[in-house]
């Protein structure tokens, strides 16, 4: 999951702070986490994207912003594409590098996705596909890092992650002419930028909203701006 790495420091970070309260962190994805949040088999759940708020009882608090960043092989020719170029890319309209800017010798793109329940997917179609689907064609990848290793080994690929994800092994693509770096997302300036939400119930045990309060702090903050946007 996205937000994992980030919740893990921000857990550590708080527990220094307040040695009484420990945050156990495990990041199997959003929709995981909303379950096991509305089973109260969980305090908290990690969401790297909301289509709408939580429901009666319960409260989203926006705590980063991400941008989901384009990467393609490193020796793409391209340097950035449009917000339509990339969803005729990945509704499977344009199949050739030639057809967004490329050169016939890149040949055929080899779209790589994530799994339906991937927040980070979801953000993806809601921000780039609108009321277009990803090609069946796709590969569908079961992680950040899965996407990572599948462009990085392909030069024909082109694939999405979290900002916080990206390796030197691949080459990002900017998106409406800018890249996803914590400026961009924190002015929410960068075309791809969405928010990272914590979702607790309302109201919120005194240990848990002592956390959230701590993420929103300038010391949380100063944490999030490491790898995300921060939103405040």
């Amino acid at each position: 999951m996205a937000m994992l790495p980030l919740m893990e420091e921000l857990a550590a970070a708080h527990h220094r702070r307040t040695p009484t309260v420990r945050i156990e962190v495990s990041g199997p994805g959003t929709w995981f986490g909303l379950q096991a949040l509305a089973a109260d088999e969980i305090d908290v759940a990690m969401a790297s994207w909301l289509a709408e708020q939580p429901g009666q009882g319960y409260r989203a608090t926006a705590i980063a912003r991400d941008g989901l960043a384009i990467v393609v092989h490193p020796s793409n020719a391209l340097e950035g594409l449009g917000l339509l170029q990339l969803q005729d890319l990945f509704s499977g309209r344009a199949f050739e590098w030639m057809a967004v800017g490329g050169s016939r010798s890149q040949g055929e793109v080899q779209l790589v996705s994530r799994e339906a329940d991937s927040g980070v997917r979801a953000a993806f179609e809601a921000l780039v596909m609108a009321d277009r689907e990803v090609s069946p064609l796709a590969v569908v990848a079961p992680s950040g890092q899965a996407v990572l290793d599948f462009v990085a080994s392909h030069p024909q690929a082109v694939g999405y992650v979290s900002m916080a994800d990206v390796s030197p092994a691949v080459k990002i693509l900017k998106v409406e002419g800018l890249s996803p770096d914590t400026q961009n997302t924190s002015e929410g300036s960068y075309a791809l930028t969405h928010e990272l939400w914590l979702i607790t119930r309302d109201p919120a045990p005194a240990e848990v909203q002592g956390f959230v309060n701590f993420v929103l702090s300038p010391a949380g903050q100063q944490v999030v701006g490491q790898q995300f946007g921060r939103v405040r």
